[in-house]
């Protein structure tokens, strides 16, 4: 045992074992772990299908508002699998140990809290949160019912990032002072469409879809996949971003931005959307470097000389992707010596599909009662980002960002986009 554990730890542990005794069932290491997927369309279901092959897992219950998907996956998985419509009726079953929470965004905060206390362990897309305030809580659940949460944040199951990060760290490639990433789609000039209010499509259970949200007609250009260009459901700062800033904040050693502005607007596409297809967000650190990320989904041309995050430094600049990073050495400029700082490196990977391998450790601390690689405060930390990239754009603004209370320091209006009120009867408990 450590050899000082506060009365905060101890009573934090005190209520994990609590919760696991209570609600939740002990796993040994040789013991089968029950699973329910809670939203099986797109991303459920590369998660579903990649959980199959484990074969220490059992599926066995099914969950989404539209009929079609569960009648496609309940014949994958085949056996007695039960489906459901409601999620909530999936967390009364004693049989299940795990779930995995695939969601449009405004339904995750709800479905993990609820998960949680319900005994339940989970895995949760990211972004992990909505709002600011729904991510916060999602933590004191997990923490509060002693559950495993691991957010879907996969390079954080990559044994190539580790290696770079013990790079950047010793100082390799000198001080790093930019960081850049990007979503590129050159979507005009039509994007995701235009399309008229409907009647939803049969199977469809249009209100439970909204959730949380506000009551509105349904349209074709919002469910079932393209939601993510709608702010009362997602963004894609927050669906692509949320990426780039897990990994290089991980591989920076930083917690959260001090300062943010944002830039952007509906430039070029004509469609649906109600969020930018232009943007571009600056993040500053206390440290003294800056992560910028462009949303640019009116030209598709590469930003960066490879990979999907760059990081300058004074020595050298990495250029990284899932399979491979690279070095680039740095030459001396304007009166330095202009001979080349550091030797050229190039780390290919040897890892398999991230996605499988994230989902293996969860299921190994679902039994191991460890945290997860992607635990779900880091998935908070991180997803912070978008959303404060998003409050910025809002608010045409600079915010000061006060990381320990979790509010803006210098905009007392910017705080009221912190959280939301959910449509009754739904609830952040």
């Amino acid at each position: 045992m450590p050899a000082k554990l506060s009365r905060r730890e101890f009573v934090a542990g005190a209520a994990a074992v609590a919760a696991v005794g209570t609600k939740g069932r002990a796993l040994g290491a040789n013991e089968r772990v029950r699973v329910g997927f809670i939203g099986v369309g797109n991303r459920g279901g590369q998660l579903l299908e990649a959980t199959l092959p484990n074969q220490d897992v059992d599926v066995v219950a099914l969950c989404d508002v539209y009929e079609p998907y569960l009648s496609k996956w309940a014949e994958k998985v085949g056996g007695q699998v039960a489906r459901y419509g409601d999620f909530r009726k999936l967390l009364e079953r004693n049989d299940v140990d795990a779930v995995f929470v695939a969601t449009p965004d405004h339904w995750h905060a709800i479905q993990t809290i609820s998960a949680c206390a319900a005994g339940k362990d989970v895995y949760v897309e990211k972004p992990l949160s909505l709002t600011i305030v729904e991510g916060r809580r999602m933590v004191e659940a997990a923490r509060r019912y002693g559950r495993v949460v691991q957010v879907g944040l996969h390079r954080r199951s990559s044994t190539l990032f580790p290696q770079l990060r013990d790079l950047v760290g010793r100082g390799t490639v000198g001080k790093v002072t930019v960081a850049r990433c990007y979503r590129l789609s050159n979507m005009h000039p039509k994007g995701i469409g235009q399309a008229p209010d409907s009647d939803p499509p049969p199977g469809l259970d249009w209100d439970m879809w909204l959730g949380p949200r506000p009551k509105r007609p349904f349209n074709e250009n919002i469910a079932p996949y393209k939601f993510r260009w709608w702010q009362a459901y997602s963004s894609q700062i927050g669906n692509w971003g949320v990426h780039y800033f897990d990994l290089i904040r991980w591989l920076l050693d930083e917690e959260a931005p001090a300062s943010v502005s944002a830039h952007g607007g509906r430039f070029a596409v004509e469609d649906a959307r109600d969020i930018p297809d232009t943007m571009e967000a600056i993040f500053e650190f206390a440290a003294g470097r800056l992560l910028i990320f462009g949303q640019y989904e009116a030209s598709g041309n590469p930003a960066m000389r490879s990979g999907e995050a760059e990081l300058r430094g004074t020595l050298g600049t990495v250029y990284t992707g899932d399979s491979s990073f690279e070095i680039v050495p740095e030459r001396g400029g304007q009166f330095q010596d202009p001979e080349p700082r550091m030797q050229p490196l190039t780390v290919k990977s040897t890892d398999g599909d991230l996605t499988a391998q994230h989902i293996r450790n969860f299921l190994d601390c679902v039994k191991s009662r460890q945290r997860p690689n992607a635990d779900v405060e880091e998935g908070h930390r991180s997803t912070v980002f978008a959303h404060l990239g998003n409050i910025a754009l809002a608010t045409r603004s600079r915010l000061e960002w006060d990381a320990k209370g979790e509010r803006i320091a210098n905009n007392k209006a910017a705080n009221q986009l912190l959280h939301y009120e959910y449509r009754p009867p739904w609830k952040l408990e």
